[in-house]
């Protein structure tokens, strides 16, 4: 009887542990997980990429592209107010005529106030006709500033003589005289090998050409502050000039 019942009650036992074993999932290990990624991931590479839809934008008219009215203004100084005055129509011509913009001479605050108008078309001419007369300003002929408006890739740099090297006194005057040269034939000449414009006014130095032609004077102008004796810089020049034709 005792056996009996011991086999009785070790049954429901043992049909427990059964069914639990059978509910019972196996937990993966994070190794086989990873592995499984890779290979998901892989796959994923071999399939052909789906075409995305590039968005579509409608194209913005020429008056919202414009947006309000702007103005600039180029402050003149009192010994340009002549010049300003005598060249004023042809300041005034390829302002409003080619770029169809508005322009004046503000009399009390002594500045040429350039504003967009309806009629303006290039968003860019505003900025172009600002260079224009920024370049009169600084002392360049009116026919060398125009070419700001006719040409792009132009561009207008200053720099002064005291910033290459701290100069005083006849020091001074010197290294000015070495730019400009007897007669102003050095500056002449730099003139024309780099094909630019160059002016003097008192120790500032401005340039006008492109970007690669203003460095090649830059380079030279430097050279007469720092003491370099002009025949030198003629021939340093002449080489960079030739270099520069032949690569062009």
């Amino acid at each position: 009887m005792d056996a009996d019942n011991n086999t009785d009650s070790t049954t429901p036992a043992a049909a427990a542990s059964t069914a639990d074993t059978e509910t019972f999932t196996k937990v993966k290990s994070k190794k086989t997980q990873k592995r499984k990624r890779e290979q998901d991931g892989a796959d994923m590479d071999t399939e052909e990429p789906v075409a995305n839809k590039r968005p579509q934008f409608p194209p913005i008219s020429g008056d919202k592209l414009k947006g309000p009215d702007e103005m600039r203004k180029v402050a003149v100084p009192a010994h340009r107010y002549t010049p300003l005055k005598e060249n004023w129509l042809k300041i005034f011509t390829p302002i409003v005529e080619n770029l169809q913009l508005q322009v004046r001479f503000n009399l009390k605050t002594r500045n040429v106030e350039i504003k967009t108008c309806k009629d303006t078309q290039d968003i860019g001419s505003l900025t172009r006709a600002t260079d224009f007369v920024r370049a009169f300003v600084l002392g360049f002929q009116v026919e060398d500033a125009l070419a700001l408006i006719r040409l792009d890739e132009l561009f207008l740099e200053s720099f002064d003589v005291t910033d290459v090297k701290p100069l005083k006194g006849d020091h001074l005057s010197r290294a000015i005289g070495r730019i400009a040269g007897k007669g102003g034939k050095t500056k002449f000449t730099i003139e024309n090998v780099t094909k630019t414009r160059i002016v003097l006014a008192d120790t500032k130095v401005h340039l006008l050409g492109s970007f690669q032609n203003i460095k090649m004077a830059r380079t030279a102008i430097c050279n007469l502050i720092l003491g370099s004796p002009p025949s030198k810089v003629y021939g340093n020049i002449r080489v960079v000039a030739s270099r520069t034709a032949e690569r062009f």
